[in-house]
């Protein structure tokens, strides 16, 4: 349904739920290297449990093979430096969300690569810096899948 993309995760766990989400959602996973972990990690087993076979995840070597591969999908970065509200984003099947790792963000040189409509934001106080990635991700990906009526989805 959508395409989750996590560019140079840190945290196993993060990405062990997020393939946790992906395998309960249909979203395919995206893993652009370098991670901060090997995908056989303790802690990302037990934050996936039993999930990581059936999430459908890729990976790539670095952002340019990722981006040839996306190259016609509609492609949304959650930033703190993004200026649209998430929920004002009007999402389609098929669409990519694109998520930083966990203590940088996404940088400048991939986010040069997204039109400023698409650079989306999580409101928060003013003096936060960021939420947890795989909470982003959850918040984001509910919300494009509430946009499509859940389809598919019990």
């Amino acid at each position: 349904m959508f395409e989750i993309a996590l560019y140079e995760p840190e945290i196993p766990p993060n990405t062990g739920n997020i393939m946790r989400l992906c395998a309960n959602t249909g979203c395919r996973l995206h893993l652009i290297h370098p991670l901060g972990f090997k995908l056989d990690e303790k802690s990302l087993r037990r934050a996936g449990l039993d999930y990581r076979d059936a999430a459908t995840v890729s990976e790539y070597t670095h952002f340019a093979e990722f981006i040839a591969k996306m190259k016609d999908k509609n492609l949304f970065a959650l930033t703190t430096k993004g200026t649209q509200n998430y929920s004002h984003a009007k999402f389609k099947p098929g669409d990519v969300l694109l998520f930083g790792p966990e203590t940088r963000g996404l940088p400048t040189e991939v986010l040069d690569n997204i039109t400023t409509q698409n650079k989306l934001r999580l409101p928060m106080l003013e003096d936060s810096r960021s939420l947890n990635l795989s909470n982003t991700v959850a918040i984001v990906s509910y919300e494009a899948l509430r946009q499509q009526g859940f389809e598919g989805l019990g």
